[in-house]
């Protein structure tokens, strides 16, 4: 190698250490800010319907249903929809009709399919029940607080608003493959979005929460003009702000349950995650690398042949990258959960490689092929 070549290496060496440092730098500063709560509630609140699409049941899930039953809230329905009668979450949610008899709650249950989202396709059937104009729509794996309705809509009482939607904690059920989906989701995900806040993006809607008037939705063409879309939550924020809309990202923070028992569900998951957001903005999934830290100032510091500033940056990062643990998890992390950090960062950053192998994804037993707008295309597996 020549010298200028050997300079060329050490200067992008130094380079790649120091940028996801000072990444990592900001993020500690910016999971500590949160969006600013919104103007005191209205004298009068708007009714609202909540919809709840289901597939199946977890541990979890009749404690994250239940949560939603127990807002409050002056006056709200709750819509749940199943694509299959024998779904088991329909014994869930008649034990919570049951549990609290005051509280409006309503079962769709269609096999009509619109489209290759079927949870889209689930919505769509939903809507025919929603009796409200202030539509909040979240997963069901989503545990949220007593006041998350009036935090929630209250922006949407502003005209100029399109979507609100929320940021969400990762909450480890059992097991190191659940530990890792929470470490991707509190330590990767939400400072990415507390810092594309903090930099004036609102280029994101999330399916944890999304709030909208009927009259946004329909201006957009309803649920039907994202029912071959796999990231819906996304293409739902984009239409809305082509319509001048503004997206509001909430104070709130819900949490979402882990629930993945086995790696390979660990895998498929975040592997779908990843590449829809490559399909959906592929310049921003590629300058992402580095908000995987340490790992990529490793890989700096190798490049410069183990030049002192590279190594000292690779330092910062490494210290800063236990500060943000710590802000997102707090003094009651376990011990087992400071020692999965490396692991779980190792393990990010190859699934964040791996995404540029391939458009195809697994959800649930549905195979799709992602394609550059984001819709998807049904597929069969040869191999099984």
């Amino acid at each position: 190698m020549g010298a200028a070549a050997q300079l060329l290496a050490v200067a992008c060496g130094i380079a790649l250490a120091a940028i996801p440092a000072a990444y990592l730098c900001i993020a500690v500063f910016a999971v500590r800010r949160r969006p600013r709560g919104g103007a005191p509630g209205p004298a009068q609140w708007p009714a609202v319907t909540v919809l709840k699409p289901l597939c199946g049941a977890e541990f979890a899930t009749y404690e994250c249903l239940r949560s939603f039953c127990r807002q409050d809230f002056p006056c709200f329905e709750i819509v749940f929809g199943v694509q299959d009668p024998a779904d088991a979450a329909v014994e869930i949610v008649q034990r919570l009709i049951r549990e609290y008899p005051r509280c409006p709650i309503r079962v769709v249950v269609d096999r009509r399919q619109h489209g290759s989202n079927r949870k889209v396709g689930n919505l769509i059937n939903m809507m025919a029940a929603a009796r409200h104009d202030h539509l909040v729509i979240a997963d069901s794996d989503i545990l949220v607080a007593p006041d998350y309705l009036r935090r929630i809509v209250a922006p949407l009482l502003d005209p100029a608003v399109g979507i609100v939607t929320c940021a969400y904690r990762g909450l480890a059920e059992a097991g190191l493959p659940s530990l890792l989906g929470s470490l991707f989701v509190n330590d990767w995900f939400l400072p990415s979005v507390r810092i594309a806040a903090l930099f004036g993006s609102r280029r994101f809607a999330f399916g944890a929460t999304i709030a909208l008037r009927r009259d946004a939705l329909a201006a957009i063409g309803g649920f039907a003009a994202v029912a071959d879309r796999l990231a819906d939550d996304y293409a739902l924020g984009e239409l809305t702000r082509r319509l001048g809309l503004r997206t509001v990202l909430s104070a709130v923070e819900v949490e979402t349950v882990i629930e993945e028992r086995r790696l390979r569900d660990l895998l498929r998951h975040e592997l779908r995650w990843l590449r829809t957001i490559r399909a959906v903005r592929p310049l921003g999934y590629a300058l992402s690398v580095v908000t995987f830290g340490v790992p990529v100032a490793a890989l700096g510091a190798l490049l410069s042949g183990i030049a002192p500033a590279a190594l000292a940056c690779t330092g910062i990062a490494a210290g800063a990258r236990l500060v943000l643990h710590w802000r997102v998890r707090g003094r009651g992390a376990p011990p087992w959960d400071w020692l999965a950090l490396p692991l779980g960062d190792l393990l990010s950053f190859a699934l964040w490689c791996w995404g540029f192998a391939a458009r195809r994804v697994q959800w649930r037993d549905d195979r799709y092929l992602v394609t550059g707008d984001g819709s998807v295309q049904q597929y069969e597996d040869s191999t099984r």
